[in-house]
């Protein structure tokens, strides 16, 4: 079977968002990975990820936002932190993660239709609109806009969970829901 590549051209790059990624606060380290692969090697879930840590700080590096900001890598990563235990230049790849992924859903630059960011995204949209989450809800919204058949599959575990009292249907919402609204306000500031 033939190995196919893609390959990248510094024309496709961009510069500018690499720079102004390295002078925001634990950016700058990513300057000093020496690309020893240790990161990659301590990941748990390296094995499961399109694109191991070490390639994701490479195509931050170099500038390739798209590339970094599509890849299921920065969704997958645990926040277990032993890829920044484990790295001998002392880059916190945990944070920078984080990073990828607020601005990924910023940017509407996420895989399509893989569960994870859509399943952040619909949770923060129904905490900001009602003041809490309701799971059903949120699990119902973030199979309809990823993969709507896995709701067969969830079907049966969903009656068992209603029937004994478990998963309520009611989409809850909280008193005075604009004391709360300052919250996300400020979160987005801050972004």
């Amino acid at each position: 079977m033939p190995v196919e590549r893609q390959i990248r051209y510094q024309r496709e790059a961009d510069l500018e968002w690499a720079r102004q990624f390295t002078k925001q606060p634990g950016g700058e380290r990513l300057l000093s990975c020496i690309q020893c692969g240790t990161c990659s090697g301590a990941c748990p879930l390296s094995i499961y990820m399109d694109l191991t840590p070490r390639q994701i700080i490479a195509l931050v590096r170099e500038g390739f936002r798209e590339d970094a900001l599509r890849s299921k890598t920065i969704w997958l990563c645990a926040s277990c932190y032993a890829c920044a235990v484990e790295c001998p230049q002392k880059i916190s790849i945990t944070d920078i993660m984080y990073r990828l992924k607020r601005e990924a859903i910023r940017s509407n630059l996420y895989p399509k239709r893989f569960p994870i960011p859509v399943l952040a995204r619909e949770f923060c949209e129904m905490v900001r609109r009602r003041g809490r989450n309701s799971e059903f809800w949120v699990v119902f919204r973030m199979a309809l806009r990823s993969n709507p058949f896995v709701l067969f599959s969830m079907a049966r575990t969903g009656w068992d969970l209603w029937r004994t009292g478990r998963l309520s249907l009611r989409r809850e919402r909280i008193r005075r829901i604009g004391d709360l609204q300052f919250i996300p306000a400020a979160s987005k500031e801050v972004d």
